[in-house]
């Protein structure tokens, strides 16, 4: 590709490139010099599993990747020690040791089936945080101002407000940014909300008397499954890197028509010019929007599984969805313990137990509206009674299934 060329590829699905100038600039010099690019994105593992809007970076990663440049797949094991405070108006609660190397373990395997294993650095940010001594801490402390941090609109925010900012949250951008040092970085990525942090990375790079600092790259935020906020395991708005594939295809056929695009746009290689088509193409009735959305969710699940499963998720979604039918598989629950030996059972609660509803008022809701069936039978009471002679509960809650082994 020519310079043009690789910025327009680079470009697609990033937010903002500070300063995109300075990175034509150092997409020449490692042409001429032979010399990959460092490209940096740091993920903290406070979570077991990867979810899609996780891979908008990765996907970005790989794009570094094809022009032949390093990705740094980034686990921050020590960070997450710290918790990001990016967006919270609380402090995070502490993680333990075991819980953060359990789940970096669980990063590891997801995040191949996009990244080249052969192209990619991955490393632990504790290699370098944990030999700071006590002193390195101050030095490194020393290199910015509390009046710069509280720039910052999360802890802006939270100290209008009077919320408690705990110190060592503080330090969270400073070891970010010494993250950068370490590792020589030439670009890190990061999403809109991490621009901060990303920034101060690249003024720690020149006080430490770095030649290069880092390009700062910024992704927009993914939209989860209700398209407001942002997709999140918390939120159950999310799709999974791991999950099966019929359900990853279900998930992505739940999105608006008008989100669809969005996904288009940071979950796919389509350019932006084959984007604004499909658009138009859509919205001139040459091709239905469910049709489009079809082949989204085909391409989605065809990255982290195969074609082969993409043909199995459009399969399942006709028979379940649009014909009804009962699925093959699906999460199974054992009955809650203080549910059994009862002749009638609390469905409201039941729904709350299995994860087909967040809350009692939303499974009550859920029910009044006639969206759950039991056994192919809907119920519109709080209360039913156990069938005799069966060993399991079908639950059906709109597009939601989930099986109860009574035994």
């Amino acid at each position: 590709m020519t310079i043009d060329e690789q910025l327009a590829y680079l470009g697609k699905g990033f937010h903002e490139i500070i300063p995109e100038a300075e990175l034509r600039a150092r997409l020449i010099e490692a042409e001429k010099e032979g010399r990959p690019l460092r490209v940096k994105a740091g993920f903290d593992p406070t979570a077991p599993d990867l979810h899609l809007g996780h891979t908008v970076l990765i996907r970005k990663m790989k794009h570094f990747q094809d022009l032949g440049h390093t990705a740094i797949f980034l686990i921050g094991d020590s960070t997450a020690m710290i918790g990001d405070p990016s967006g919270r108006n609380a402090t995070r609660p502490p993680m333990t040791r075991e819980q953060v190397e359990a789940n970096a373990e669980t990063y590891k395997a997801q995040v191949f089936k996009i990244l080249d294993p052969e192209k990619t650095e991955v490393r632990y940010n504790s290699e370098w945080l944990g030999k700071l001594g006590f002193e390195d801490l101050i030095r490194l402390a020393s290199r910015y101002t509390v009046a710069r941090l509280l720039e910052r609109d999360a802890f802006a925010k939270r100290y209008r407000e009077g919320n408690p900012i705990s110190v060592h949250e503080l330090l969270y951008p400073l070891t970010q940014a010494y993250d950068s040092v370490a590792l020589e970085c030439d670009v890190e990525l990061g999403g809109t909300d991490q621009k901060f942090n990303l920034l101060a990375g690249r003024e720690i790079q020149k006080d430490y008397g770095l030649k290069r600092q880092q390009i700062v790259a910024t992704a927009p935020i993914l939209e989860g499954l209700d398209g407001v906020q942002k997709m999140s395991k918390s939120l159950d708005n999310y799709i999974g890197v791991s999950e099966p594939p019929e359900v990853m295809y279900r998930k992505v056929m739940q999105i608006s028509d008008e989100l669809m695009y969005r996904y288009y746009e940071l979950l796919t290689d389509m350019s932006l010019v084959e984007i604004a088509a499909l658009r138009r193409e859509v919205a001139s009735g040459a091709l239905h929007p469910m049709q489009a959305k079809h082949d989204l969710a085909a391409r989605i699940v065809t990255d982290f599984h195969n074609a082969e499963a993409a043909e199995r998720g459009a399969s399942t979604f006709r028979k379940v969805v649009q014909q009804g039918e009962v699925p093959a598989e699906m999460d199974e629950h054992p009955l809650p313990e203080e549910m059994r030996g009862q002749a009638e059972i609390r469905l409201d609660k039941l729904l709350r137990a299995v994860g087909l509803a967040k809350s009692g008022g939303e499974a009550n809701r859920k029910i009044k509206e006639g969206a759950v069936s039991v056994n192919s039978e809907r119920c519109s009471e709080m209360s039913f009674s156990v069938p005799s002679g069966v060993e399991d509960l079908v639950i059906r809650v709109g597009k939601k299934w989930a099986r109860v082994k009574l035994g």
